[in-house]
């Protein structure tokens, strides 16, 4: 990387020692910038619990560094990252890194025995990666259970030095965190529901950075606040960690322009309201109004929900406020402005999802192309959805006959291992650990968004596909009218990928293969796959190792939709995975 990293000030010159200040004061962690391209950033998180208050009561929550949300990663494209994760609570965990690449670094991806056993209680791991050929909003989560309901936090990567963005430069740029926050034990509320086959509890609140707004009992100050300066501009860089619900976002009486979505340009449009799922990111450029109105502006956020289930219809709020000119008396109070709330659409507006998800496109432009794969050597249809599944031995479930709630991927609800898969393949362990049958297509055809046919148990598995290196890959995503239609936004680590084309019904190849947009489609990492409707995605499989895709609604996953990728090995030395670090945390 051609970087240096400070060891101890004393030992260093005036001038290294003023700019290690500087980046000290910036929030960065410290370090020293070389001539080269890249520096390495260090960090620290300690796992640790933290008593935070939120509607009316008080619990002990997990947390990084007792901050909640947690600490910012701020690095710019081409840094190398350390980031040491210890762990001093009684759970075990690891950290994912959501939408960075991984390029050969597939151990410090993070999901739990897929690419590492957890991080048992007193240890530790250092995730060592480099954030190659990306820039934007991105975030890091807890990827083990429910823990991610107060483990998260953002990653921004800054363009290289001196690389402007393809767009306005913003006067000042505010992550704007999105979570969901249950009264009770998270970790409690998901065992439970596991055990007794149903749907868990929904949370009590959607927050706002960590905060629910003053639509809450006890939450008068418990609340977001953006004060803005009149005629500048504001990069907002939204984040959806929650666990279980998209969100609509909107800022009364002030339209956003959207200029990235999971840390890749789109070609600028403007929108009222933002649709965002859980694992998603966006970028809005708001311009505040020239002059500073007599007026408060209420920022809502509240789910866009699809399924057959309760869901959690709180709305959380935040304040938009301007900076007024000081009054020329100092004891003048400042007078109570009017509150101006926005409109959001209803929580089942699908057509807007749909029509907003359309808007969203590549730049495609000489400095940002859109290496869409042209030719495809793999097809795969990926029918998801939920189903039941049995409940063995001497548990007692509440569905029919004694069944579970179950989801699935071509009818296999996924089965984590006791032992992670990426080490497995590595080491040419796989015996017993996963099989490599994962179906291509649904074992059954029938009507997948019409009447489901009359067998809905699924099959249950670790399967993977494998894929051998630079494989182009084509895949359609099919929503299933099992249980009930549902939204599902689908993840792939790993990679990115191109949204080739969506719709609603069954996906018609002869028809809908005609819609592919090949020139500028949207680049992401999490697609909602629509509530009754398919969506097509290709990408390359130019990343050796084991990738995890899921849904990014806890609950779904949790339940069994999820599987997993095996990418072979190339031919050449920078297309192969390394061996593990010395400190892989052992299961």
């Amino acid at each position: 990387m051609g970087s240096i990293i400070l060891q101890s000030p004393a030992l260093i010159s005036r001038a290294f020692l003023f700019f290690a200040l500087c980046a000290l004061w910036a929030g960065l962690p410290y370090q020293v910038l070389s001539k080269h391209a890249g520096v390495t950033r260090h960090y620290k998180f300690d796992i640790k619990l933290q008593n935070v208050t939120r509607l009316c009561q008080t619990k002990s929550i997990v947390t990084v560094n007792g901050e909640f949300p947690g600490p910012r990663i701020i690095a710019r494209e081409g840094d190398r990252l350390l980031i040491k994760v210890v762990n001093h609570v009684q759970h075990n965990l690891t950290i994912h890194w959501h939408g960075i690449r991984q390029l050969r670094s597939g151990w410090a991806d993070g999901p739990a025995y897929i690419t590492q056993c957890p991080i048992q209680t007193g240890q530790s791991y250092l995730y060592n990666f480099t954030v190659s050929g990306q820039r934007g909003t991105l975030f890091w989560h807890a990827h083990i259970s429910w823990l991610r309901a107060t483990l998260y936090g953002p990653i921004v990567i800054l363009p290289k030095k001196h690389v402007p963005y393809p767009f306005p430069q913003p006067f000042k740029e505010v992550p704007i965190v999105f979570g969901e926050w249950w009264k009770a034990d998270t970790e409690k509320i998901i065992n439970q529901a596991l055990q007794s086959g149903g749907a868990p509890n929904i949370s009590d609140a959607y927050t706002m950075n960590g905060l629910p707004g003053p639509l809450h009992n006890c939450s008068a100050k418990d609340v977001f606040k953006l004060r803005v300066k009149p005629g500048k501009r504001y990069l907002l860089r939204l984040i959806n960690a929650a666990l279980n619900d998209e969100l609509f976002f909107r800022i009364a009486n002030h339209s956003l322009t959207v200029v990235e979505t999971d840390a890749v340009y789109v070609k600028p449009f403007k929108t009222d309201t933002v649709l965002i799922t859980p694992g998603q990111t966006t970028n809005v450029l708001l311009k505040a109004m020239p002059h500073a109105p007599n007026a408060t502006f209420v920022m809502a956020a509240q789910p866009y929900a699809t399924g057959p289930a309760a869901f959690d219809n709180t709305t959380v709020t935040g304040f938009l406020k301007y900076e007024h000119p000081k009054s020329s008396n100092p004891k003048a109070k400042s007078p109570k402005l009017p509150l101006l709330r926005p409109k959001l659409p209803k929580f089942n507006d699908t057509a807007y999802s749909m029509k907003f998800n359309r808007k969203i496109r590549s730049l495609a432009n000489a400095k940002f192309p859109a290496k869409v794969p042209q030719k495809v050597d793999r097809r795969f249809f990926f029918s998801v959805g939920l189903g039941l599944s049995p409940c063995h031995g001497k548990q007692t479930c509440i569905g029919p006959n004694n069944t579970k709630l179950a989801a699935s991927v071509n009818n296999v609800s996924f089965v984590m291992p006791n032992k992670a898969l990426l080490q497995a393949h590595f080491f040419n362990k796989s015996k017993g650990v996963y099989t490599t049958d994962f179906p291509s297509n649904p074992p059954i055809k029938f009507n997948y968004t019409g009447t489901p046919p009359q067998n809905i148990m699924v099959t249950s598995g670790t399967k993977v596909v494998v894929l051998p290196f630079n494989t182009s890959v084509e895949l359609v995503m099919q929503d299933t009218s099992i249980i009930g239609a549902e939204s599902h936004p689908l993840h792939l680590h790993g990679f990115n990928f191109f949204i080739m084309a969506q719709g609603i019904g069954n996906f018609d190849p002869k028809k809908d293969s005609a819609k592919f947009n090949v020139v500028d489609p949207a680049e992401r990492n999490t697609i909602g796959v629509p509530s009754g409707g398919w969506v097509v995605i290709r990408f390359l499989a130019d990343n050796p190792g084991v990738w995890f895709m899921h849904c990014h609604l806890e609950v779904h996953t949790s339940w069994g939709l999820k599987m997993a990728w095996v990418v072979m090995d190339g031919k050449g030395r920078k297309q192969r995975l390394p061996p593990p670090p010395s400190d892989l945390p052992k299961c």
